[in-house]
């Protein structure tokens, strides 16, 4: 009988809870003598498993940037150069943006709100071991943002795009130029277009490649990251993440109850219960599979057959839904990236805080279909504001949980959409 691997997500949780278990075994000084457990060679253990986890992250960090770039420059260029479905297509955007945009705004307010990074007013990161300097980070969030919308505006145009790539990791102008270049290679003509975006669609599916070698390595990465992080933690400490979990959970459940039901009623006329009655097989399937492009083929049925949504409409919305509309996805990432601020003790401000909404927004695109999605664009998010990556690994004990949730907030969003869109083109649905 042929030996099989479990499932990757099976992989995936098999090393979280190895990394919980083992993690509380070297902080108690358990099977020190007999495992290793108390560390090897007179190297703690804390710092064996931090090091397994930032190699992880250091393989991740080396592909981010040319990966992100020519995602999102080869899927602008194709979606603009689509004539056919232009008003479709643009209305569509409209939504997908308008939706993401909300989904990260209600975040940003419930995290400012509830503060899950403090603990009784204090940074919490010394609870969860994570000791980087909060003075030198906060110099380095002043020298990044200088403190204002003008200073953040300035930041998105790169006066050298390579130099913002590789020596400031600056996410925002890389997208901003991503975004400039997928445009002016739809307006070329197909002769001009067609070899640069071919090698840049090239390049992108080289760069999905090495994700996916490096994503073989995820369960050890994972393993690390949450050894180190409960070695060095008690876990009356977790109660840290506890509110961590409320949070994201609390303000998925706002966009999924109360913002999307609100807009589908306001703009189609229909009933959000019987919308959630007749998406039930594909929320269903999105919670439970973690991805959007998986529930495609059932999400098409319950619209087409249950909703009465044409092919045409259906299958154009849907589709793009599943690449680039990630209100969940979006959602996560601003809450993540703000308890870490808050971990460490950083006051973001105004202007910093609408730099992680721009780019918890448009990393969401461009990660969309990205092995470890959410990890890829917290990371790209956290450099950008330089803030420590380190602190990933705390996000990884809830992570399967609320990724489950996101998702179907994801495909919800995408329902919504395509329902409120055939209403626009004029379909009689059968949801009224």
């Amino acid at each position: 009988m042929k030996f099989r691997l479990p499932s990757f997500h099976v992989q995936i949780g098999l090393a979280l809870l190895l990394g919980l278990g083992i993690g509380q075994l070297s902080r108690l000084g358990l099977g020190g003598d007999t495992f290793g457990f108390g560390g090897i060679a007179g190297i703690p253990a804390a710092d064996i498993y931090g090091t397994i986890g930032q190699i992880f992250l250091r393989l991740l960090q080396m592909v981010v940037i040319p990966l992100i770039a020519t995602a999102v420059l080869t899927g602008v260029a194709g979606l603009a150069k689509d004539h056919a479905f232009a008003r479709l297509g643009l209305r569509t955007t409209g939504y997908y943006l308008t939706t993401t945009f909300l989904a990260v705004l209600t975040g940003l307010l419930l995290t400012n709100l509830i503060r899950p990074g403090e603990t009784g007013g204090a940074p919490a990161s010394s609870l969860l071991g994570l000791a980087a300097p909060p003075g030198e980070i906060e110099k380095a969030l002043g020298e990044r943002d200088g403190g204002d919308f003008a200073a953040v505006l300035l930041r998105m145009i790169p006066v050298n795009v390579l130099d913002a790539a590789t020596r400031n990791g600056d996410m925002l102008a890389v997208l901003f130029f991503a975004i400039l270049a997928g445009c002016a290679a739809a307006r070329l003509p197909d002769s001009a277009s067609a070899p640069f975006l071919s090698a840049v669609e090239g390049l992108y599916q080289v760069m999905l490649k090495i994700t996916a070698w490096i994503m073989v390595l995820a369960p050890l990465g994972v393993f690390g990251l949450v050894a180190k992080v409960s070695a060095s933690t008690r876990p009356a400490d977790m109660v840290v993440l506890a509110w961590l979990f409320v949070t994201v959970l609390l303000g998925l459940a706002i966009h999924l109850f109360l913002t999307l039901p609100l807009i589908l009623r306001v703009l189609s006329g229909i009933s959000p219960i019987r919308h959630f009655r007749a998406m039930a097989p594909a929320l269903l399937t999105a919670f439970s599979t973690s991805s959007s492009n998986a529930t495609l083929p059932v999400t098409l049925d319950c619209l087409q057959s249950r909703a009465g949504v044409s092919r045409r409409t259906a299958g154009f919305v849907i589709p793009l839904g599943a690449t680039v509309n990630m209100d969940g996805t979006a959602l996560y990432e601003c809450v993540c990236v703000l308890f870490i601020a808050q971990l460490y003790g950083v006051d973001l401000s105004v202007a910093q805080q609408a730099s992680v909404v721009a780019l918890s927004l448009l990393t969401s695109i461009g990660v969309a279909g990205i092995p470890s999605a959410s990890l890829v664009a917290i990371m790209v998010i956290l450099g950008s504001l330089q803030l420590p990556i380190e602190a990933i690994g705390v996000l990884m004990v809830f992570d399967r949980v609320l990724d489950m949730c996101r998702t179907a907030v994801n495909v919800f969003s995408d329902t919504c959409g395509a329902v409120i869109l055939a209403r626009a083109e004029g379909e009689k649905t059968a949801l009224l």
